[in-house]
């Protein structure tokens, strides 16, 4: 888009606006009147957003190089035990090990290579992955979201618009419609992408735990003087070693890590061809997919049980979506094509053809499968990997985490952007803490890897489903994709994954309950967080401040005019809130200039810096306050990388400029449309000096009133910002019911006391910041 563009809300975007409103008891005629920002929004230019920027070859081969040391430890580690758990009861037929190894081949051909690298990763947010960036694609096509904060000039953003195919076909209008207009579908999506996230952050957990104690047993393998206890406490240490240097960022982490993964996945793929021309190379046969009817018509109800075990080695793929935002799309799709999946591919079938060979040694079959002059440097470089396998899940949980705080439906907490060469590359220090010591808590409760593995499918497979789901509305509504691929995916992937999952819940109660026990912790707190905030962002919305309560405020004789520039911090975006009534009746003095600030987080990746500010003159003008809205993105940095204090003043000022031009041109019009009232009675010529007189008058006013202005702004700025916070407090309202004062009182008020402080998240200095508290009855 070279030109403007311009966007106007549509008939039917008004009327839902309205019916949402008129629940809240407020009026969109109010709304518009009082709180529109669309005056500095409907002009925007050019189109934003990672995929559309070229991004060099050399960088993203550099990106590709590391995404190998941070995506895919966890499923490039698969090979060491995926036998052994499918065949735990050993091997009954021969012809059972070309029935996995066909399994195998087929599950890590449609899952991670097809499903994901092929399609799922299509599906970025302007280059963000995770079950967050699918949830948000769907909430910027269809009304489906519940922020609260939502506004008609969300729209404008260039990130936030979708290219969109023809929309001649009816299917994705319909259930388009069927979900704006069904309060089930938009909760019911809601709680599917908490549930998916709550279970990548569970998989964050469990990654680390078994991946360490299967590394440290092989320890105890090699020395009898290892006992189960110097097992535990020695996977402990490495577990807080390896939390402790996340601080340091994904790209620093990546780079140590990425030679040792190329190392691994070198001696796997090499050992796996030695195996495949040493024992058995008839097994190349095991791409017909008839080996597969064969193995469940032998075992039955065994070889359904024993997907448990195949479906270890596609652990980890979730992370190539949730960790795309680390790197790019191509890049993860060059070191899948290229490098994981051939060494996985050959690995395997290395160890079936040693199986054909000695299948009474499949409990050990990767170290056993190994040459024997090869033992101690596999083993070593095994150690490592499998302790690298952690960083996968790690890094995917930070990206998700950071998208559910900035859509509100998690708890606050300050997220650090590691890396001011990659977007993307973030660090959240309490969640990276809270893993540490879940994770701890799990290696020292279970001691072995036995529960730990059974818990470990679920998770995985769960968020895989749930991927799938988000993905086929994606496909439908958006893509608008023919509906025999749609029933193709369907039928092929989702089946699949279905069945691995009712595989996984078999084992429940040996260990599955752990990733369902975690979801159901994390669900709680986001339903809380999230629920409490929609609450209290209605009660301030319903209580703001009128325009003519502001003129009673300016008209106080007893109100006073301080030098400098306040910043007034809030969460409301259509209005000024109710705590700063309650400021002024116990301060009764304003600075110069007051700017009340909203950080708003829209559903997209990242908002241009140029796009970033909305403003709005509160009337009377000689107030000289202003409401600004800050709009971010869920993976844009917060006064970090950009001087916020400088660019808001920056755009102040431009905007003070355009809408002084503006209130002077519509005067102007006016008093022209009421001199040609009496045209007929003026001469000509005097009438074109009188208009050119007035015209010159005009401009030297305009001048010298927008000087006065831009004085008064610089004035205030030089004389010092003070930055006021609005921290409320809720408490459940009078006749509440108990499970209401649970809720509030007790669940969000526990979480809000235990979380970074609103100034250390927005990196607010504390010598110019002023708290101003309010309780609010919900």
């Amino acid at each position: 888009m070279s030109g403007d563009v311009v966007i106007e809300p549509t008939k039917e975007e008004e009327e839902a606006v309205s019916v949402e409103l008129q629940g809240k008891k407020l009026s969109w005629q109010k709304l518009r009147r009082n709180d529109s920002l669309d005056m500095e929004s409907r002009t925007v230019s050019g189109h934003y957003g990672r995929d559309s920027k070229a991004v060099k070859w050399s960088v993203i081969l550099q990106l590709a190089f590391q995404s190998i040391g941070v995506v895919y430890g966890d499923i490039g580690t698969s090979p060491l035990y995926v036998y052994a758990s499918t065949f735990t009861n050993g091997i009954n037929h021969i012809d059972d090990i070309l029935g996995v190894l066909s399994l195998i081949f087929y599950t890590l051909t449609l899952i991670p290579l097809v499903k994901y690298v092929l399609i799922v990763l299509r599906a970025n947010d302007n280059g963000d992955g995770g079950t967050f960036a699918l949830y948000s694609l769907i909430c910027r096509y269809a009304k489906v979201g519940l922020i609260p904060s939502e506004q008609a000039e969300d729209c404008d953003v260039s990130n936030f618009q979708l290219e969109l195919p023809s929309k001649r076909l009816k299917r994705a209008s319909r259930l388009k419609y069927k979900l704006e207009n069904s309060q089930f579908a938009k909760y019911f999506l809601l709680v599917a992408t908490m549930l998916g996230t709550s279970m990548v952050i569970g998989d964050g957990v469990l990654t680390p735990c078994i991946s360490v104690l299967s590394a440290v047993g092989g320890i105890k393998e090699a020395s009898a003087g290892m006992t189960q206890d110097k097992v535990v406490w020695v996977s402990v240490g490495i577990i807080v070693l390896l939390f402790m240097v996340q601080r340091f960022g994904t790209d620093k982490v990546g780079y140590s890590f990425a030679p040792i993964i190329c190392v691994w996945f070198s001696l796997i793929g090499g050992i796996g061809v030695y195996n495949f021309v040493k024992y058995d190379p008839s097994v190349i046969k095991a791409i017909n997919p008839k080996y597969i009817v064969d193995y469940f018509t032998r075992n039955k109800k065994d070889a359904w049980i024993s997907l448990g075990g195949v479906v270890l080695a596609i652990t980890g793929t979730e992370a190539l979506f949730a960790d795309v935002g680390h790197f790019t799309v191509q890049s993860i799709q060059i070191s899948m094509c290229t490098v994981t999946y051939p060494a996985l591919i050959l690995a395997y079938m290395g160890q079936a053809s040693f199986l054909r060979k000695h299948s009474e040694l499949v409990r050990e079959t990767f170290y056993k499968s190994i040459p024997h002059c090869l033992y101690w440097p596999m083993f070593i470089v095994a150690v490592m990997a499998a302790i690298i396998a952690s960083q996968a899940m790690i890094s995917g949980t930070f990206s998700i985490v950071q998208q559910s705080i900035s859509l509100g439906c998690f708890p606050r907490v300050k997220v650090v952007h590691t890396s001011a060469k990659y977007e993307g590359q973030v660090y959240v220090p309490e969640i990276n803490y809270l893993l540490m010591i879940a994770c701890v808590c799990v290696t020292v409760g279970f001691r072995t890897t036995e529960k730990i593995g059974n818990a470990y499918g679920i998770a995985v497979v769960f968020v895989m489903t749930l991927t799938s789901t988000l993905l086929v509305l994606i496909m439908i509504m958006i893509w608008k994709s023919n509906i025999f691929l749609v029933i193709a995916y369907v039928l092929v992937i989702m089946s699949v994954e279905l069945g691995y999952l009712s595989s996984v819940l078999y084992k429940f109660d040996q260990g599955g309950y752990l990733p369902l026990a975690f979801a159901a912790v994390l669900m709680t707190i986001m339903y809380i967080w999230n629920n409490v905030y929609r609450r209290k962002y209605y009660f301030e919305l319903e209580h703001k401040i009128s325009p003519e309560r502001v003129k009673e405020i300016a008209a106080e004789t007893n109100f006073c005019r301080i030098p400098g520039l306040a910043m007034f911090y809030s969460e409301l975006v259509q209005g000024i809130p109710p705590i700063f009534k309650h400021y002024v009746e116990n301060v009764p003095a304003l600075h110069s200039v007051l700017v009340f600030v909203s950080i708003k987080s829209l559903p997209i990746g990242k908002v241009p810096a140029e796009e970033r500010f909305l403003f709005r003159r509160v009337e009377p003008r000689e107030l000289n306050v202003f409401r600004c809205v800050a709009r971010y993105g869920y993976t844009d940095a917060r006064n970090e990388e950009e001087p916020f204090e400088r660019m808001l003043i920056e755009k102040l000022e431009l905007f003070i400029k355009e809408d002084l031009w503006q209130c002077q041109t519509t005067i102007s019009k006016m008093e022209i449309a009421e001199g040609d009232q009496g045209d007929e009675l003026v001469d000509g010529e005097t009438d074109q000096l009188d208009e050119n007189s007035k015209l010159a008058q005009q401009e030297n006013q305009k001048k010298a009133e927008l000087e006065k202005q831009i004085e008064t702004l610089d004035q205030a700025w030089r004389a010092g910002v003070v930055y006021l916070i609005g921290e409320s407090e809720v408490v459940a309202g009078k006749g509440a019911n108990i499970g209401k004062r649970i809720l509030i009182d007790y669940g969000y008020n526990f979480l809000k006391r235990n979380l970074t402080q609103s100034g250390k998240v927005f990196d607010i200095p504390h010598k110019r910041m002023l708290k101003v508290g309010m309780t609010y009855e919900l």
